[in-house]
């Protein structure tokens, strides 16, 4: 079956899933990085933290993060997802309220770390939620779609962030946006399904078409030999698909976590104008998003599309360094790096079902997620220790593109049978 087959199937996942799962990794994201914008906005002076100990709160969520990922991942995907998300969402929300009471970078640390944790399952969760949902042909459109989320919380946090300092100071930033997102909680249970068999709004027709091709996918999988997680770890595939997914994450998290740093010193206008001008590359990578994961899903090609916005990415990055003296060109270049940034992760994530069968998918999900993840402190962490070591932020950005251009070299060896899916005539 093509991909344009489905066209003529009831729509009503799209309208259903996927923005359910927009909504609460909206909050989550938003939860996850606002801290850029309050190191920016006066919580580094007030807490007295240098550059190197604001980089390592921003990257501690990371070390918490990961302590969840595989065995969530495994229980997403044989148990449910939609219970553990539920619990999450009271947990993080509840520990981005407490993180603007801290009073020392010690508190701060042990609160980050903790919000971590509660975040830690709730990206393999929902890409499990997704791949019962959406079969192969439509996978990386739905997990690009439900990418945009961070676009979206990237373009709602620049100007809220910026509009709460200015007005309120850091600390409410923390306190506002965890409120906000506890009241995820009536959004998700009412709208939310694990899997088509569970739901009861669906149309018979689409119930029909949704089962019957992914069953189709987990049938060619079991002609393939048992595999159990022992092998799994031997499998040179993860460890290739772990490097990746971390090189990517140490330029993403590195980019993300001291942009308004970068945009304050670059342009030097007040956190509030800041704000503003951070929502231009997120803007921009809702069209970077839908345009590789078209492209994708339209050629069967996820090695090629992995590997060229995670190329560019770097380039642009590199570029937007070297020619700051140009306040405009260095701020084009950032939106550019906008446009990449994600416009991998949406066709990355089809890639581990093509790779492994699916009693042990979640489970690589998780083990990619979480070791991959370490970027995400290893990033913001060393972006700071090289601006205390070199009294500029250059030494940082050249860290991020070059650690980019690794996470490129290895899409590179992936298997052949990544770059290509068969299609049933």
């Amino acid at each position: 079956m093509t991909a344009g087959i489905s066209h003529s199937i009831p729509s009503a996942r799209w309208w259903r899933i996927i923005p359910t799962t927009i909504l609460v990794y909206i909050f989550s994201f938003m939860d996850r990085t606002n801290i850029s914008f309050a190191m920016a906005g006066g919580m580094s002076e007030e807490l007295a933290m240098s550059a190197t100990m604001s980089g390592m709160a921003a990257g501690v969520f990371f070390v918490g993060y990961v302590l969840p990922q595989m065995h969530m991942g495994h229980w997403a995907e044989r148990g449910n997802a939609k219970q553990f998300i539920g619990i999450s969402i009271l947990l993080w929300g509840g520990f981005s309220v407490i993180a603007g009471f801290v009073h020392t970078p010690e508190e701060l640390f042990v609160v980050r770390f903790l919000t971590g944790v509660a975040e830690g399952g709730v990206w393999p969760a929902i890409l499990v939620i997704i791949s019962h949902w959406f079969p192969n042909e439509e996978r990386g459109r739905a997990n690009a779609c439900f990418l945009m989320n961070i676009a979206v919380a990237s373009i709602i946090t620049g100007p809220l962030s910026g509009w709460i300092i200015a007005h309120y100071g850091w600390r409410w930033v923390f306190i506002g946006e965890g409120a906000l997102s506890l009241g995820l909680i009536f959004v998700w249970y009412p709208l939310i399904a694990n899997s088509p068999e569970t739901a009861k709004w669906l149309s018979p027709a689409e119930r029909d078409y949704i089962v019957t091709r992914i069953a189709a996918e987990k049938a060619k999988l079991k002609n393939s030999p048992a595999i159990n997680y022992r092998a799994v770890m031997k499998d040179p595939n993860l460890w290739r698909l772990v490097a990746i997914y971390f090189f990517y994450q140490v330029g993403i998290y590195g980019f993300a976590m001291w942009l308004p740093t970068l945009l304050k010193e670059l342009t030097n206008i007040g956190i509030a104008g800041v704000g503003w001008l951070s929502t231009v590359p997120y803007i921009a990578m809702i069209f970077g998003l839908y345009t590789f994961a078209h492209l994708s899903d339209g050629s069967g090609n996820r090695r090629r599309y992995v590997a060229v916005p995670i190329l560019c990415f770097a380039l642009c990055f590199t570029l937007s360094t070297l020619l700051k003296a140009d306040i405009w060109l260095s701020f084009g270049l950032l939106v550019g790096c906008g446009f990449f940034m994600q416009s991998a992760s949406s066709v990355f994530w089809t890639i581990p079902p093509m790779l492994f069968p699916p009693e042990v998918a979640g489970g690589v999900r998780g083990i990619i997620n979480a070791l991959g993840n370490l970027g995400g402190f290893i990033g913001p962490f060393l972006v700071g220790w090289l601006r205390t070591q070199f009294n500029s932020y250059d030494a940082g950005v050249y860290f991020l593109a070059a650690m980019l251009m690794v996470g490129f070299l290895l899409v590179l060896s992936l298997p052949p049978s990544t770059a290509s899916y068969p299609r049933e005539t």
